[in-house]
Formats: C-alpha cells, structure tokens, sequence
C-alpha cells in the first residue's frame, strides 16, 4: 500500500502535517476531511522502480527550465487564461493541458508544462508556482492556497488578474507621464555641463582681461563652475559613499521599517503609497473572506505577505488583537494607522455580516483614491519640473549674458 505525504489546514488556520498509509490519493482525501482538515499538499512517497524512473526523467526536464522570470503582463495573462478555463468547468489539470497547447502564450508554454508536470505527481498548485517561477510572490502564492482550500480558486485567480491590470495600468500612466519632464531635466544637466566645462571657464578669462568687477550672478556663477571643476569628484564620491550606507541601513529589519514609514509621511507620494495599500489590503481580504477563508486565517495570510514592513507589523497587532477574540475594527482602531472610513465600513460589516461586501467597497473606494491621487500627481510633476528648469537655465543665462555685458561695456572704456 502507498504511503503518502501530506500537508493540511485545521480549525484556526493551524498546520499540520504527516504521512499516511492509503490505496489512493482520494482515501487520503476523504479520511482527512473526517479528521476536520483541509488538504494544502498531497504527495505519493513509495512508487515502484518504473513509476521512479519516469518521475525522474520529468522531473530533470522541469529543472532544466529553473526558475523562470516572468513579467507581469505574462502573469496577468497565465492568471485570466486559467481563471477562465476553471470556471468553463475544467479541472486544473485539463486546464493547464489545454494552455500547454496554445502557440500564442509563447515562453508561457514552458512554465505551464512545468506546472502540469508537478500537479500530475500530486503537488499542489501553490507550491508547483513557488518552484516554478518566484515572480508570482508570496502574496500571490497565499492567495492559491487559500483558492484551494475554499474550493474558489477560479473567482480569486479571476480578482487576482483584474487587479494586477489595475496596477499595471496605474504604473503605465505614471511611467508615460514622466517621459517629457524625464527628457526636460536630461536635456537640462547637459546643458549646466556644457556651461560648466566651456561657455564659464571662457567667461571668467574674458572678465578678467577687463580688470572691473563682475556682477553678482556672474561671481556666484563661477564659484559654482570653480567648486564643480576641483570638488565635483570628491563630492559625487560622497553621495555614493553616503547612498550605500543609507542602502545599507534600509535593508535592515530596523531600517526597513523606519524607511517604510518615512516613505508613508511623504509629501504627495505618501498618500498613493498608503492608498495602494489600503486598496490592495481590503481588496484581497475581501477575496479571502468572501470565498469562505475565516477572518483570522485570512488576516494570516496576508501578514507576512504585505510588502511594506511598516503595515506588516501593524498588522501583525490586528491579528492579535482578533485572535484573542477582538473585534476586526476595535483591532484597526487601537493600531492607529488605518484612516476612520476604513474602521466605519469594517464596523458596517461587522454589524450586518457580510464582512466581504463592505471590504470589496472600501477596496472600490481606495481604488477610486489611488487613481485620483497619481492623475494629480502627473498633472502636477510636468508644470513643476519645467518652471524648475526654466528658472535654473535663466538664472545661468542672465548670469553670463550680464558678465559679456560687462565685457563689452570694459573694452569699451580701454
């Protein structure tokens, strides 16, 4: 009789894991189920020599691929293509079959051949993406597993594509809309340079045959011109010197959560960055809790998947707080740093119990904050940073043309 490896999720979200003596993957299945636990992984430990020897030949054509990197439009297409095969009807591995076929996914085809292969051995489907490629994340990762285990992994796949779109879409204005102001401040620094290196040297040795004082900005100017020409290098080994150390700092634990929450209280920035979380936290927790995952469990799989350490830890005490028998907006509320519409809707949710519907509006809500927040943002980075420059270039301009004035009107009195 086989013996089978198993891994799997109890009341609480506690995890437990074993091996277990059965005729078949499906009695593995069902005896767990009675014992009141939900199976994450399952694999088959003892096979004969022949069922061996084929494994292995699968499984060095999957490691030959490594891990592969893969965009994020590429996910985005993996992730629809599937959630629409799954919710045809079809079975996950039917499913991946039928993608495996399709010419038009290109270098996709490799990874979901990698993916059948270790779904066919009985791997399940969160841990097969883990191994295949790590540019799904851990976030992305939790969410299949609790796909799984609720048994609405085509509705989470489908939420998780739509807003992968969304931020995708978000990062492609905000990219588009710095091209212009990117090649404005370009074109500016080679113009400083050439001032710099040529036009100001030739300037002070002209003002100087005239023996009359220069004018303020042109004295100013060249002090400028003199400190970049004998300590430009001194200075840009500083800032690099100075930029690895701060590198450094933040990629501490300590560092890092003081940099995340630095980042949260800046000027315009701070308030997309807090909005993006704030969407994506509601949003994906209304995936959870609405396909049938426990608050508390749900709350856990998002912890120690949330990318900005600040929030982590803050949500690390939500978690507590709700463990203990807390209530989800008496834990935002006490943590401090989720704004009062957030802690109103929760309190809405807890009152009427559909918690997944007000956290799928707070996540429309935040959603709506982030789009207007970046729209103000580019509308205002291009006028800003063409006034800068224009200021910065006239000011140089002005300095030089009074210092030829003041040329002209010296050779004029020789």
């Amino acid at each position: 009789m086989p013996t089978f490896t198993y891994q799997a999720l109890g009341t609480g979200g506690r995890k437990s894991s074993g091996e277990m003596e059965a005729r078949s993957r499906n009695e593995v299945f069902h005896r767990l189920e009675q014992d009141g636990l939900q199976v994450v992984s399952l694999t088959q430990k003892d096979v004969d020599a022949g069922d061996l020897m084929q494994k292995n030949l699968r499984g060095k054509e999957s490691v030959s691929l490594g891990k592969a990197f893969l965009s994020r439009a590429q996910i985005i297409v993996f992730t629809e293509e599937l959630s629409d095969l799954l919710e045809a009807g079809l079975q996950l591995e039917p499913a991946l079959k039928a993608m495996e076929k399709r010419t038009e996914l290109g270098g996709l085809k490799d990874v979901v051949t990698a993916l059948r292969e270790k779904v066919v051995k009985g791997t399940s489907f969160s841990t097969s993406i883990q191994s295949v490629s790590d540019s799904f994340g851990d976030l992305y990762c939790n969410l299949v597993t609790a796909g799984e285990i609720s048994g609405s992994l085509p509705s989470i796949l489908k939420r998780q594509a739509e807003y992968l779109k969304t931020l995708d879409d978000l990062q492609s204005r905000v990219i588009q809309s710095l091209i212009y102001p990117a090649f404005i401040i370009g074109a500016g620094i080679l113009l400083m340079i050439v001032f710099m290196t040529t036009l100001i040297p030739q300037l002070t040795k002209l003002l100087s045959e005239t023996g009359k004082s220069m004018p303020f900005m042109t004295r100013m100017l060249i002090g400028i011109s003199d400190f970049a020409t004998n300590y430009g290098l001194f200075v840009l080994v500083f800032v690099i010197i100075v930029s690895l150390i701060f590198w450094y700092f933040i990629e501490q634990p300590k560092g890092r959560i003081w940099w995340d929450e630095q980042k949260v209280k800046l000027p315009l920035i701070g308030g997309i960055i807090a909005a993006r979380y704030y969407a994506q936290f509601s949003q994906t927790l209304a995936n959870l809790v609405g396909n049938g995952i426990p608050l508390l469990n749900s709350l856990k799989l998002m912890q120690p998947t949330t990318p900005n350490l600040f929030f982590r830890k803050q949500l690390l005490r939500v978690v507590d707080v709700v463990g203990e028998g807390g209530s989800f907006s008496r834990a935002l509320k006490g943590v401090g740093h989720f704004p009062p519409l957030f802690i109103d809707m929760v309190s809405v949710g807890e009152q009427t119990g559909d918690m997944g519907l007000a956290l799928d509006k707070v996540a429309r809500r935040y959603d709506l904050e982030l789009s207007r927040r970046i729209q103000r943002l580019t509308a205002l980075i291009q006028p800003v940073i063409i006034v800068v420059m224009a200021l910065v270039v006239g000011a140089v301009a002005y300095a030089m043309i009074s210092g030829i004035f003041e040329t002209i009107s010296g050779l004029r009195t020789k």
